[in-house]
């Protein structure tokens, strides 16, 4: 077995004689890389912001911005990662080190106040100058003007500049200073990479393999198998071993509660959990694809989860968290959930005997508990079709954004001439598990969707589960929020349709 490295900024890099709990943000700094900073050791402020080379959407290869507090060292065995201090070495060929572009915008426009975030913030934007569909919109944008210099057209909103970044990249990255306007000016003044920029030319080149990775330091193993068979015949045979996929969830418990286990095993870069297959009668997603692949490999395909993903966490998580993860931990404030009860869907459950399809609504039985049994995994998601027409995501917390649910609620109904067929609803944040509103779905189907039926039926949504008080929220707040984004829901609908 080849001793673990990863490769930072162009040079290997031995991952021993680190725990196999320590984090690439430890593993960084010790090795004198000291602009990776940590904030919050939760991925919520992006001050561990680096580099992944990754398999890419639209090139062999994507630059991709994950929490470096987060990740075990060991995860990135075999990878390519890059530093905000190897940006700068990273520039056109046969040059000397310079600032590279995004270092270069942030620094004129004052975007580096007290300096603690912006290391973290220059790894967020860099990936997004790097993003394919980016640069081509940029660069259609700049030939659409130069072309036509008269044109006023304004091709700007809040979250997106006219170079085509958007700042959701940045939604993971706090600014202590709220320094926020001149990060901002940097971000959509950067221009596109040209043609010598190392990192751009790397894109053409396939990402890392997945190692095959058996890293032991004092008496514990993370070990990264290379099938699922491995993984599952290892699950079978160590019943003591915890999974981890984007690390985002098990991050925390390292970090945080100070867990230790004595045997890790890593599944997200197994290639049967990261397939997307569009059957007749269902789509099927694997459990280890993260929700910015899932969303970009979609392309609004499920407008329902189109309308989740943008609201779960920041792109940071994003960019390492999966569908599998989100299940797997059983929250029931778990972004996921309710809206995969809303689409009916269902889980493909394996073990070293075989795989079995489990309804999603059948699946949680307790407070983080499931009917997943010892030795099984999440493999995939499954999405019956036709979907559903009328499809909404309502998320009320106290952000609007990179926050925690203090109620979620998922619908997707099938409205023809006027009477609801159909009512599918999904709850999170007012049970111990997320639970799917039966009496509500009653309540509608059947009946014309007019304001009498609405109202009757927010009535018994608003006494569904069992809310409870807490820092986020009162029980009373959220039985109001259920109650109300139904009603909102039917004001958004009679709207459209009298528009």
């Amino acid at each position: 077995m080849v001793a673990a490295r990863i490769t930072v900024n162009g040079k290997e890099a031995p991952i021993s004689p680190a725990a196999t709990h320590t984090t690439a943000l430890d593993f960084l700094r010790e090795r004198g890389l000291t602009g990776t900073k940590e904030g919050c050791a939760e991925g919520e402020c992006g001050a561990c912001s680096v580099l992944v080379a990754r398999p890419g959407v639209n090139k062999p290869t994507d630059w991709v911005a994950v929490n470096a507090c987060l990740v075990p060292a060991a995860a990135l065995d075999g990878q390519e990662v890059i530093t905000s201090e190897g940006l700068a070495s990273a520039g056109e060929a046969g040059t000397r080190p310079a600032l590279h572009p995004v270092q270069e915008e942030m620094a004129v426009r004052g975007g580096s106040q007290c300096g603690y975030c912006t290391p973290g913030f220059i790894c967020s934007m860099a990936a997004e100058y790097y993003r394919p569909d980016r640069c081509a919109h940029a660069d259609s944008a700049e030939s659409t003007e130069s072309a036509n210099s008269t044109d006023t057209v304004d091709r700007t909103d809040a979250e997106h500049g006219p170079n085509g970044f958007d700042l959701h990249a940045l939604s993971g990255n706090l600014c202590r200073c709220t320094g926020y306007r001149p990060i901002r000016d940097a971000a959509f003044a950067v221009g596109t990479p040209t043609d010598e920029d190392l990192l751009a030319r790397r894109r053409e080149q396939a990402a890392p393999a997945p190692a095959a990775t058996e890293y032991a330091q004092d008496g514990r193993e993370f070990l990264r198998p290379s099938t699922l068979a491995e993984v599952l015949r290892l699950l079978r045979d160590r019943p003591d071993a915890v999974v981890v996929a984007g690390s985002t969830d098990w991050g925390v418990e390292v970090n945080i509660r100070s867990r230790r286990e004595n045997c890790v095993v890593a599944i997200d870069r197994l290639p049967e959990l990261r397939e997307l297959r569009v059957e007749s009668d269902y789509i099927e997603i694997g459990a280890a694809q993260t929700l910015t692949e899932i969303e970009r490999r979609l392309d609004g395909r499920i407008p329902l989860l189109a309308e989740l993903i943008p609201q779960f966490a920041s792109r940071l998580i994003r960019n390492s968290a999966t569908l599998g993860g989100n299940l797997g931990t059983g929250s029931p404030i778990g972004d996921s959930p309710p809206v995969l009860l809303a689409l009916e869907a269902s889980v493909v459950l394996a073990d070293a005997d075989g795989e079995r399809e489990i309804p999603l609504s059948d699946y949680f039985t307790g407070y983080r508990q499931s009917v997943r049994r010892p030795g099984e995994l999440i493999r995939a998601v499954r999405i019956p079709l036709p979907l559903s027409p009328v499809v909404a995501f309502h998320k009320i917390a106290k952000r609007r954004f990179d926050d925690i649910s203090s109620v979620a609620v998922a619908f997707a109904l099938d409205i023809e001439d006027g009477i609801v067929r159909k009512a599918r609803i999904g709850l999170g944040g007012v049970a111990a598990t997320p639970v799917r509103a039966i009496a509500v779905e009653a309540a509608l189907e059947g009946e014309p969707w007019a304001a009498p039926t609405v109202e009757a039926a927010a009535q018994v949504l608003r006494a569904q589960g069992t809310p409870m008080d807490d820092h986020r929220a009162s029980a009373d707040y959220r039985s109001a929020m259920l109650g109300q984004s139904l009603l909102k829901l039917y004001a958004r609908t009679t709207e459209a349709a009298s528009s």
